[in-house]
């Protein structure tokens, strides 16, 4: 019986019962994809459940495409990933079945093990290797040496390639990074020589792969999982440490683009996002957008870590007028939390990891790690400064004059980039002037303007007579 089928007479016990039927999804088999099952979902009393008939498998000499027809359960066993995941739970006897006779041994002493031989299970469906590093990472399991022997290598690095879906790929990997051992799934990872597999970079790009970066991603997320331990957890959501951990694993690569088809430059984080794991392409983005403010808030540290003013890379910002030092903090910092948002402490925490405060050297972050206490000091600080500046919620800040209005003060019959050159200037007051009405604004800006046109007009007369 297959699992729709099932799932119909389950819907039949319950109108018997006088229960409301529930609607069945169906994930169709995909046999080019290593998807060799077709799954029935419904869900029951708030919890979804998958139906998937027992199976067993022929192969011919031809193909690793197999042949599926109903097997036993101890068939059904030996095709299942591993040993700890080939365990039945009789309902009939209430007892724990092990068909294998692995299972629970394999269960009880740690281990990661296939049923049958690794690179079997892995060809038949290869995704079975990144499973297998999730479910170790996951409980802390040892795997396999001859698991890790058929796992790293070619014929089934090539299997990953070929037969797997990028989002299936995707989905794996997006379990691991939001488990609760990313840092030790991704040591697998590239331990097993599957890192630019699953993370696999555009043609050009591929020079990456013999230069280590791979092992600098890896330790850039494990420096972020020891620094956000220390930082707690609990001062982010799970979506938030989620794109923490990617942002971290991809910081090396920050800098990195590579040309597209369109002749455009383009991040290579953006491929490994939208094209390498399928992943939804606002991840791309806002990955993009921490890497950019991480950067950003490197020039905004010393004004708060440092007694005396300093020349900043984003002095440009405050060049529009003369404002004191701590309104020209409250401007670039609030620039900057107005693009990023909610996602600032991210941002912030991962400007520490780049931080020469902390990691002087590339790459090297064994001593960064032993100075915990100071990031977690240096991140407080910075929190803090930013709170007492007023700026937290800053990106939801009305503008005090809307573009009519500019456009009314600079006496413009169209808008463009004038417009939007004085948006950005009265923004920048706001911030320097947190306090300050509409109407001050208004004031600011005609003053301004009267003098810019004074000024132009002084430059003209200055021109000598051509005539």
């Amino acid at each position: 019986m297959l699992g729709r089928e099932f799932c119909e007479k389950v819907n039949e016990y319950l109108s018997n019962i006088g229960e409301e039927k529930q609607g069945i999804g169906v994930i169709q088999c995909n046999p080019d994809q290593s998807k060799h099952l077709e799954t029935a979902r419904m869900r029951l009393y708030d919890i979804w459940i998958d139906f998937v008939n027992l199976r067993s498998e022929d192969y011919s000499e031809n193909s690793r495409i197999p042949t599926m027809k109903f097997g036993t359960a101890k068939d059904d066993a030996y095709r299942r990933d591993l040993t700890i995941n080939s365990l039945f739970y009789n309902i009939n006897t209430n007892s724990v079945e092990d068909f294998t006779r692995r299972g629970l041994a394999d269960l009880m002493s740690g281990k990661i093990v296939t049923p049958l031989a690794p690179k079997e299970t892995f060809l038949d469906d290869p995704l079975r290797v990144l499973r297998a590093i999730r479910f170790g990472a996951r409980f802390g399991f040892v795997l396999d040496e001859e698991l890790k022997k058929a796992a790293s290598s070619d014929e089934v690095k090539a299997a990953i390639t070929d037969k797997i879906s990028r989002e299936r790929i995707g989905h794996e990997i997006d379990l691991m990074i939001s488990g609760n051992e990313p840092v030790k799934a991704m040591v697998y990872t590239s331990d097993l020589q599957l890192f630019w597999i699953v993370f696999s970079l555009p043609h050009q790009s591929e020079t990456l792969m013999f230069e280590e970066y791979d092992r600098r991603c890896v330790s850039y997320i494990d420096a972020a999982r020891r620094l956000l331990q220390v930082v707690g957890f609990s001062t982010f959501n799970d979506e938030e440490r989620r794109l923490y951990l990617y942002g971290a694993l991809f910081l090396p690569l920050r800098k990195s683009v590579y040309t597209d088809n369109k002749a455009k430059k383009v991040p290579i984080v953006n491929h490994i996002f939208r094209n390498s794991l399928k992943l939804k392409a606002s991840d791309a983005e806002t990955v993009i957008k921490l890497h950019a403010a991480s950067e950003r808030f490197l020039s905004w540290i010393p004004f708060v870590t440092l007694d005396k003013s300093e020349q900043f890379k984003e002095d440009s910002e405050t060049k529009k007028f003369h404002v004191p030092d701590a309104s020209r903090q409250r401007i670039i910092a609030g620039k900057l939390l107005r693009d990023i948002k909610s996602l600032w402490r991210v941002s912030l925490l991962i400007s520490i990891l780049i931080s020469p405060t902390d990691f002087s050297h590339a790459g090297d972050f064994s001593g960064a790690c032993a100075e915990l206490d100071k990031s977690q000091q240096l991140y407080k600080r910075i929190e803090n400064a930013i709170l007492e500046l007023g700026l937290d919620n800053v990106w939801e800040m009305k503008p005090l004059v809307n573009g009519k209005e500019i456009m009314s003060i600079l006496q413009l019959k169209t808008g463009g980039p004038k417009v939007r050159e004085w948006q950005e200037k009265s923004l920048e007051w706001q911030l320097a002037h947190p306090s300050a009405s509409a109407g001050e604004c208004q004031d600011w800006m005609r003053q301004e303007w009267e003098a810019h046109t004074h000024y132009k007009r002084a430059k003209l007369e200055e021109l000598p007579n051509l005539e």
